[in-house]
């Protein structure tokens, strides 16, 4: 079992509000590249959504609950086949996103007893949380050639160090898509 974050990321760090949708000043920052640079697989997540499960916080499942289900494609078949679990407190109905349930119990003692590989998209809280534990096995980062200077970060300031092992680079559009794994334990 893997735990991979996929994330839209500036060159200086920032992920928040990439799509615009929580209405910060520099929001949609990603959109702003053309639709050929977010469509589709970009993250390369291939046999993971057959196989694996998507770990989203509230708000970001809450987004995406809105987008997927309407959406035919390919691609799109799969985010809604997927099985998701969401991180909250407060949600109770799923039904909006067929496959989707809520996290029972602490976030962290569920990603360790799941079976599958877990990919978590958005949900920098979840993603947070998860980094303080050191579960985070891959991040695959879609960089985009924007400098926001202010948002929250992926990695935040005076978190612990990362020392990272990049496994490819390779253009997507206007980003660069890479990967990174921590070293073998």
């Amino acid at each position: 079992m893997s735990v991979i974050v996929i994330e839209f990321i500036t060159l200086d760090g920032i992920v928040s509000d990439p799509d615009g949708s929580a209405g910060t000043p520099a929001g949609g920052w990603a959109f702003r590249h053309g639709p050929e640079t977010v469509a589709g697989d970009k993250f390369r997540l291939g046999s993971i959504l057959d196989d694996g499960v998507m770990l989203l916080g509230r708000t970001t499942w809450q987004l995406f609950s809105r987008l997927w289900p309407g959406r035919d494609d390919p691609f799109s078949a799969r985010m809604n086949a997927v099985p998701k679990l969401v991180a909250s407190r407060t949600l109770t109905d799923t039904s909006a996103w067929t496959g989707s349930q809520v996290v029972k119990g602490d976030l962290v003692q569920a990603v360790k007893r799941e079976p599958r590989d877990v990919v978590i998209t958005g949900s920098l809280s979840v993603v947070h949380a998860l980094m303080a534990e050191d579960l985070i096995d891959e991040y695959r980062l879609l960089t985009f050639p924007t400098v926001l200077g202010t948002g929250e970060r992926l990695f935040p300031a005076g978190g612990p160090p990362a020392y990272l092992e990049c496994l490819s680079a390779e253009p997507a559009g206007a980003a660069v898509l890479s990967r990174y794994r921590r070293p073998a334990r």
